[in-house]
């Protein structure tokens, strides 16, 4: 029924939505919650967090959901737009609704005392119908190891909480890797675990590896490998997510302080830097080619920050209150040739990007076609979201007026203009321009690996996934920083000056003492010096996004936004996880 008063038409929650693709709609049967499907009550309780992975059977159903209520983690089938009960193959034709998910069913469900999940991920090198690897983190710093499927637990670490006793905020799979995963925590730091190795009896003792502007890295002494492989102190108080690059190379973590830190994981270098406009930040994730970070947090703003200049070049203002996630939608990026007579793919892939269930590949493919010689005309649209506490889901566009604001059409929309950049701007935050010899490289400079559906979905095997372990193990134990050695792909230089070192010598640093660990450099920033510089520029020197849509789907805030190929995932704090069908992928009831 149409609301009469306009306050109580904004407090409506939305059912659907239309965008220039076309009506999303909320489909009933796909939620999923605890099973009794009372609203949980969550004063006090961590974030409601999802994570997907396939398993790849033979069933067309191989989704699967986790998901983190209180105390409590659910796995089940996931069921998404499909109709009909588990297991129903897809259709060519857009299904309709069917029977609701059979909540009492999970394939397995866990209740935990004294502590609560907060974060979890799976490793989907390694899942299969029969088995995978789930990594959870808890409130009281511990990490555990299971396998939903078998109903397994096979390790748990920091189990003592000799490693650190604060919450963990993030946990991810490093890309690539069967074996290792990096954990963050509100103490700010974060640890390189090796799932083969324990943690030992003690409390680890280090030895100091890297050291820069607001970051240290340390390596675990000890006679024998054991975990933590390395600790990262990133900034001042929590560091709240961390995001890897689709190519793996790099790592992009925002904390409480405010800052935006991007690192060269391989070579454990600082690259480039952002504070926010106010407040800390609470969300981060990369564009699907590598070349634009997004970010938001307290100042209720989404900040789009260019990994190749290492500046701002937008904000987006249509929050009410704090961003709790960002991420982009591979989907509905657009990328389109002026002469579809050029196109120099297969007509398969043709198909593909604009019709195919391989969208999101087909789309990365041709965004890494912006990295080479080649300067046909190409128009890219970047499509991400983000959701707030204030139960609102936004959608932006990021478009080619926005990222070349400075070029005539015509130049603008060829990609040499943008990747020849030969250095970022000056004073651009934390920049590293080799000053000791190492050289800068952008995800954009290399072919990335198959797109990833989103931060928590599967994506392809790296070739080299088995090597990876070792190589970084072979790194710690010798005390010699070999990250470098660990690119999935082969590096193109930026600066001819000198050779980029692939086995980087941590030599020269002198041990120190475990009573000497805590030497990161603190500057404490002034927000009033700050403002109006190229680390954080002021509100009318940078365009301002204004969202496609904004609207209230939820009655508490939200905490999950997950961009699948038949449709969006979002969850909120009362621990009800929603699907909205994409435009064309479910019948829609109205008359």
């Amino acid at each position: 029924m149409a609301a009469e008063g306009g306050g109580k038409e904004m407090n409506e929650i939305k059912t659907q939505f239309t965008t220039r693709e076309g009506l999303y709609k909320l489909l009933s049967h796909s939620e999923y919650s605890r099973p009794n499907r009372v609203p949980f009550n969550s004063q006090g309780s961590n974030p409601v967090r999802v994570s997907f992975v396939n398993v790849n059977d033979q069933s067309g159903n191989g989704d699967r959901l986790c998901f983190n209520v209180g105390r409590e983690l659910y796995f089940y089938i996931y069921k998404g737009v499909r109709k009909g009960r588990w297991g129903a193959p897809r259709r060519a034709a857009p299904p309709a609704e069917g029977p609701a998910a059979d909540l009492s069913k999970p394939i397995d469900k866990r209740i935990y005392k004294g502590t609560q999940p907060t974060c979890h991920d799976f490793n989907h090198l390694t899942a299969t119908a029969e088995s995978v690897s789930l990594l959870v983190g808890f409130s009281a710093g511990q990490v555990q190891l299971i396998d939903p499927i078998k109903k397994e637990t096979s390790k748990l670490f920091n189990e003592e909480r000799l490693i650190d006793k604060s919450r963990v905020t993030c946990v991810k799979w490093v890309p690539g890797s069967e074996s290792l995963f990096l954990v963050a925590h509100s103490s700010g730091n974060m640890y390189l675990y090796n799932v083969e190795h324990t943690c030992g009896t003690t409390a680890p003792h280090y030895q100091l590896l890297k050291q820069g502007e607001s970051f240290a890295v340390h390596t675990c002494k000890s006679k024998s490998t054991r975990n933590p492989l390395l600790k990262w102190t990133v900034g001042e108080g929590a560091l709240n997510e961390f995001a890897f690059s689709p190519d793996g190379k790099y790592l992009a973590c925002v904390s409480q302080d405010g800052f935006l830190r991007v690192f060269n994981f391989d070579s454990v270098e600082l690259h480039g830097t952002m504070k926010s406009y106010f407040g800390g930040l609470l969300c981060v994730c990369w564009s699907p080619d590598g070349k634009y970070i997004v970010t938001g947090g307290e100042d209720d703003l989404v900040t789009v920050w260019s990994f190749v200049d290492c500046r701002v070049i937008a904000r987006g203002h249509g929050h009410k209150s704090w961003v709790s996630v960002v991420a982009f939608d591979p989907y509905t990026t657009s990328v389109e040739e002026s002469d579809p007579m050029e196109f120099s793919g297969s007509d398969e892939d043709f198909q593909d990007l604009h019709f195919g269930r391989d969208r999101a590949n087909s789309t990365q493919s041709r965004l890494s076609k912006r990295n080479s010689t080649d300067s046909r005309p190409v128009s890219v649209t970047y499509r991400f979201g983000s959701v707030g506490q204030d139960t609102q889901l936004c959608l932006w566009d990021l478009t080619e007026d926005i990222l070349f604001p400075h070029q005539p059409l015509s130049r603008a929309r060829t990609h040499t203009n943008v990747m020849n950049a030969t250095s970022p701007p000056a004073g651009s935050g934390g920049a590293n321009p080799g000053s000791n010899g190492n050289s800068i490289t952008t995800p954009g400079n290399s072919v990335p690996p198959p797109l990833p559906r989103s931060n928590s979905l599967p994506h392809s095997a790296v070739s080299n996934a088995g090597s990876k372990s070792s190589v970084m193990d072979g790194a710690i134990a010798s005390g010699v920083s070999k990250f470098a050695t660990l690119s999935l792909h082969d590096r193109k230089e930026r600066h001819h000056e000198k050779d980029h070192k692939r086995n980087h010598s941590m030599g020269h640093i002198s041990s120190k003492s475990s009573d000497k660990l805590n030497l990161v450099t603190k500057t404490k920033t002034d927000p009033a010096k700050t403002l109006g510089t190229p680390l954080c520029p002021r509100m009318e020197d940078v365009p301002l996004l204004e969202p496609l849509i904004c609207k209230k789907i939820a009655h508490e805030r939200l905490t999950v936004l997950i961009f699948l190929e038949d449709c969006i995932v979002t969850a909120c704090q009362e621990g009800f996880i929603c699907t909205w069908a994409r435009p064309g992928k479910v019948v829609s009831f109205n008359p």
